[in-house]
């Protein structure tokens, strides 16, 4: 082992392999390398051990080798360094005038040929085998990162729950999958190259409406930039399966656009929504029997109380005021006693009839609903003592009976949580027609109402009365007030089947 060090300690020093029958031979070199200012690492070799050896012990830029190794051919060293396995350039620094051996060489797998009579060329040739060298080694460390990469994406996409795609519409409108992963084969049943050979393989695997669905929402995407987000089922004599596919657009200059994303299994997501439709659709007619049973035993109580208890206390006051009236004249204490049992019966009669106006008001058939309300405003005032306001818009709103009598609960409902929770001193109620819909809003100036106190599990009077909307196909809205207390609002066409319109905004003043 020799070296030399450069004038600038700047520059990379080379680290060379010199092949030569002698040491002396090997520092021949060495005036090429000081005269041109560069530095290096020199290591003589002259058998196929010592370069085994040399090989195992560190990397190396570059081999020179000198002819006249006899323990060590140049084809021999070739093949040695080639099943080591690594890149290392050899050039033959020949003797004058030997061109049998140096196209020998260059056959051999030798990178270049130098005169010995020519040893200026010999820096630069090696300068580039270095760059050269290097060169690969970059090439070959960006290509195992690229192979590594492409295993990890093909990993990835082959557990995937669906199928990555690259879809091109050219500027003609013409579709063309440039890619498509391992995933199609599942999720419609035909391999890749059949995508990629035709896009039209995926619409036809949809039936005719569902595929001028996709076609529809494609040129939506195109057109206006949006996220292609569709969902539909394709084709099947059995069970259909639905597919999602979902990608952001990209559009060139010219004007094709590509999409880049992932075509996704939904079936049983979908399968399960329409369980869960199912079972609440469910609920909500077991919902409405219930109510109905309920609404069928309050007018039976109802009616028990206004006919038969009604009557008894009707004709237990005729009773007392005749028994009063046959009292002796004397009999004070007796005539006041009389007078307190008349009251109580009055009292009694008035609870009576309260009751059964409460479980089943017949100012609702006789009147109509807008009566009903305010004779229940005006029950709520004298029995819990805080004012309540109603504004009827129109006299003639009369619903389905249904809806009326849904109506009339809420309000009731309504009424029943002010009472209990909101410590309020004024209740306004305000029902209107809008568009085909009937309009019933609520306020109170009471201490609110929290998404705390809406979330709470035993929030059964809040539950009925959105049960009751939903049931009439309408919308319900509850929160803080504008200036304090609590806002309610709700909207149920006047028509059962007709579906309402969007909401508008909100009602701020009633008055």
């Amino acid at each position: 082992m020799f070296s030399m060090v450069a004038s600038s300690p700047t520059r990379q020093p080379l680290h060379l392999l010199v092949i030569a029958a002698s040491e002396e031979a090997a520092r021949r070199l060495l005036p090429v390398f000081t005269g041109a200012d560069k530095a290096g690492q020199f290591h003589h070799i002259d058998s196929s051990d010592g370069l085994r050896s040399a090989l195992a012990d560190q990397p190396w830029d570059a081999v020179l080798y000198l002819p006249g190794v006899a323990a060590l051919s140049l084809q021999s060293a070739l093949r040695q360094i080639e099943e080591m396995g690594v890149d290392l350039p050899l050039i033959l620094v020949a003797g004058p005038g030997d061109e049998p051996a140096m196209q020998a060489a260059m056959k051999a797998g030798a990178r270049d040929v130098i005169d010995a009579d020519r040893l200026e060329r010999l820096i630069p040739a090696v300068e580039r085998e270095v760059r050269e060298a290097r060169h690969r080694a970059d090439h070959r460390a960006a290509l195992e990162m690229l192979n590594e990469s492409q295993a990890r994406f093909d990993a990835l996409a082959s557990n995937l729950p669906g199928m990555l795609f690259h879809l091109r519409r050219d500027a003609e409108g013409e579709y063309r999958f440039l890619f498509v992963s391992e995933g199609c084969q599942k999720l419609f049943g035909f391999k890749q190259q059949h995508l990629l050979a035709s896009a039209n393989k995926l619409f036809d695997a949809l039936d005719t409406d569902k595929r001028k669905s996709l076609e529809s929402a494609l040129r939506e995407s195109a057109a206006k930039g949006t996220l292609l987000n569709w969902e539909g089922y394709t084709k099947g004599r059995t069970r259909q399966k639905w597919v999602n596919l979902r990608s952001t657009p990209h559009r060139f200059d010219n004007g094709v656009v590509e999409w880049r994303g992932i075509a996704s299994n939904i079936t049983e997501s979908k399968e399960s929504e329409a369980q869960l439709r199912g079972s609440r659709q469910q609920l909500a007619e077991l919902s409405r029997h219930l109510e109905a049973v309920k609404e069928e035993e309050r007018e039976r109580i109802s009616r028990d109380i206004h006919d038969e208890l009604g009557s008894i206390l009707v004709f237990l006051k005729i009773e007392a005021a005749q028994l009063a009236g046959k009292l002796p004249a004397d009999a004070t204490r007796l005539r006041e006693k009389a007078h307190s049992i008349e009251t109580l019966l009055d009292q009694a009669m008035s609870t009576a009839s309260r009751v059964a106006r409460e479980l089943r008001p017949g100012i609702l058939k006789e009147f109509g609903l807008p009566a009903a309300i305010e004779c229940q405003a005006e029950d709520f005032t004298q029995r819990f003592g805080i004012a309540c306001r109603v504004q009827c818009d129109e006299d003639a709103i009369e619903p389905e009976s249904e809806t009326s009598l849904a109506l009339f609960r809420i309000a009731q409902e309504a009424l029943t949580n002010v009472a209990k929770h909101a410590h309020a001193s004024l209740v306004v109620m305000r029902l209107r027609r809008e568009r085909g819909n009937i309009l019933l809003e609520i306020r109170d100036n009471g201490r609110g109402i929290s998404e705390v106190d809406m979330q709470k599990p035993k929030s059964f009077g809040l539950r009925g009365i959105r049960e009751r909307v939903l049931s009439l196909a309408g919308e319900f809205s509850i929160g803080p007030a504008e200036h304090g207390g609590t806002h309610i609002l709700l909207r149920v066409p006047e028509t059962a089947g007709i579906d309402p319109p969007g909401e508008e905004e909100l009602q701020r003043n009633l008055f």
